[in-house]
């Protein structure tokens, strides 16, 4: 692998991860991983543009911003590029009324949207209401439909809390992807979509970018099919496993968000 002063020359911005890279959550809250507040800050005070990107889809945007706050972080909603509000929009521009299939956390993000006679379905992590009930509510609504749109805010397979791994949104999709022989639109990370908007948000190229992430396969992977560069730390979900991933190979692995500033600090933007 070349040296960091090649894999990171010319970086110009910062995309983050949140969950499992700033910290790991908890039933309501959460913990800071070590030295990730002050990783944020040194950030900020250098030449690096910084956008934080999450799949985040049990809090609105606004709770999740003021919990991140309460840990110490300085962010604001303005430097967030979520999966919610963005489904906000598709919906409004096609047309679409969804069934819900979504956590309570986040209920508030569609206040907007018109729900009723669905012609759609949104999935996120909803948690405990991925019931039987629900699941088969969301089937039903996607096979009365002549042109069935399911839309997920993502499409991991487990993220990381304090109490252990957790099963994502990713395993509910498949099952709906199976059962109705369709495929979801997914609006959050993997998507070549999502990183876009980030990096117009940035006003940046894609080759002036490296994404920070804990999920191989949806900040790495995903960051690195859009041409920009990945790195991925070996927080939140990371697993051994993943420096040996048949498919996607980071530009570099840190054991956390500090040792990865550290390394941009010294070699970016040069």
């Amino acid at each position: 692998m070349a040296a960091w002063g090649q894999r990171l020359a010319g970086v110009r911005g910062v995309l983050l991860d949140i969950s499992g890279v700033l910290f790991d959550g908890a039933e309501g809250s959460g913990v800071p991983i070590a030295g990730s507040v002050e990783a944020v800050a040194r950030l900020k005070r250098s030449r690096l543009k910084v956008r934080f990107c999450t799949n985040e889809s049990q809090k609105s945007l606004g709770d999740l911003v003021e919990l991140l706050q309460q840990l110490g972080f300085d962010i604001s909603e303005g430097e967030v590029t979520a999966p919610a509000p963005a489904t906000c929009l598709i919906l409004k521009e096609r047309g679409l009324r969804p069934y819900l299939l979504i956590s309570d956390g986040i209920r508030s993000e569609f206040d907007q949207i018109d729900t009723s006679n669905p012609n759609c379905v949104v999935i996120a992590d909803a948690g405990e209401s991925f019931s039987y009930q629900n699941m088969n509510k969301a089937f039903q609504v996607l096979m009365e439909l002549e042109n069935p749109v399911l839309i997920s805010l993502g499409k991991g397979r487990y993220y990381k809390e304090t109490s252990g791994l957790m099963l994502d949104v990713g395993a509910y999709v498949k099952a709906l992807e199976y059962a109705c022989g369709i495929e979801a639109e997914v609006v959050g990370k993997p998507s070549p979509e999502y990183f876009k908007s980030a990096l117009q948000e940035m006003g940046l190229e894609a080759h002036q970018a490296i994404m920070i992430g804990d999920d191989i396969v949806g900040d790495v992977g995903g960051a690195q099919r859009c041409g920009m560069r990945a790195l991925q730390v070996r927080t939140g979900k990371f697993r051994p496993s993943d420096e040996h991933h048949p498919e996607v190979k980071a530009d570099g692995y840190v054991d956390n968000l500090a040792e990865a500033v550290d390394l941009l600090l010294q070699h970016a933007d040069k």
